[in-house]
């Protein structure tokens, strides 16, 4: 997949169209509506979005302006344009209330809220983690991605704890230790069926699903992707679903939701992996109801970044937080408590 963010000067108005998103089609693949080909591609975007944008004439197969009903063929290049400048020019300081749970000359620790979206990007151009930043702190060292002070990042409805370096120093040293599997993650889950095994590891690589590029995928055979490695064990069985802790050994995109969908147990609520439906239990209309309201009460995937662990850039302190888990996660965990005692299951 190719994926640019470069601005697009050969039209009429260049300055009011950017190109977000540009594609290649795999080869080999059918016929398919290229709105819904896009929407399967692009993160946060709306059939409405897509449907004017082909309608202004910003939609483009090979070089040529489609409407969203043309179909898109294997090795076809799709471009798409949006009325808003790509998230690299965005960077702008926003007064936001950030949970600081440690902050030096060097380092700040954040509970991040579910909700909250890391770094801007598209569907999401203001009201980021990172805008809020850097509206409280002036210079912030950029990563290899050019994003000010992270290093490292957490999922939009994922709640919890992230590092954030606010020196160059501090950026290399920290970098270096989540690459080499040095910082301590840990996440607390609640995951479709009952799990088994007291505790265990998945192993697989990980990298973009061939078809919906939305998702991430395991691919057993290491053949793509890149490697990953995620150790759970199991706090607590509650009949249809269990509450395990997951250490991450690697920090890929997705990992532990990826990972626990090809272990067979997806997270109670992860939309983008079908976790938002009833995967375990009966279909009885009291069991459908409580379900329902389990998901109204925590309508997020159920992931929340309990703990992290680094060693301190400068005095060499090691240094370990927790979060307390939010209290949608919470209330949902006690129904199922609640239900599993009622049902002896």
């Amino acid at each position: 997949m190719e994926n640019d963010n470069t601005l697009e000067g050969e039209l009429e108005n260049p300055e009011l169209l950017y190109e977000h998103h540009s594609f290649k089609a795999d080869p080999g693949q059918t016929p398919f509506r290229v709105d819904k080909f896009l929407m399967s591609r692009v993160e946060n975007v709306t059939r409405n979005k897509v449907q004017k944008a082909a309608k202004a004439g910003s939609i483009f197969v090979n070089s040529i302006p489609v409407k969203s009903n043309h179909k898109v063929r294997g090795g076809d290049e799709v471009k798409v344009l949006f009325s808003h400048p790509p998230h690299e020019n965005l960077l702008v300081p926003e007064k936001l209330d950030i949970d600081i749970v440690f902050e030096d000359d060097i380092l700040v620790v954040i509970n991040k809220p579910a909700g909250l979206v890391v770094h801007p990007g598209h569907g999401n151009y203001s009201g980021t983690l990172l805008n809020g930043l850097l509206y409280h702190f002036e210079q912030l060292p950029k990563n290899k991605n050019e994003r000010p002070g992270l290093v490292h990042r957490i999922d939009k409805d994922t709640s919890g704890l992230l590092v954030v370096a606010k020196t160059e120093q501090a950026m290399a040293h920290l970098s270096k230790q989540f690459f080499n599997k040095t910082s301590e993650r840990k996440y607390i889950a609640l995951a479709w069926g009952d799990i088994q095994e007291d505790q265990g590891t998945i192993r697989g690589a990980i990298g973009r699903h061939p078809k919906n590029r939305l998702q991430m995928t395991v691919f057993e055979d290491n053949s793509q992707g890149k490697e990953a490695t995620t150790h759970f064990k199991v706090i607590q069985r509650l009949g249809y679903v269990t509450l395990i802790e997951c250490q991450l050994e690697t920090g890929r995109t997705h990992q532990i939701r990826a990972h626990m969908r090809f272990y067979g147990h997806t997270l109670f609520n992860d939309a983008r992996y079908g976790g938002d439906k009833i995967l375990k239990g009966t279909s009885f209309t009291k069991y459908k109801q409580f379900v329902d309201n389990c998901f109204a009460l925590l309508p997020r995937q159920a992931l929340h970044a309990k703990t992290l662990g680094f060693v301190h850039p400068e005095n060499g302190k090691i240094l370990r937080f927790n979060a307390p888990i939010p209290d949608d996660f919470s209330l949902a965990v006690e129904k199922w408590k609640q239900y599993a005692q009622h049902k002896n299951l």
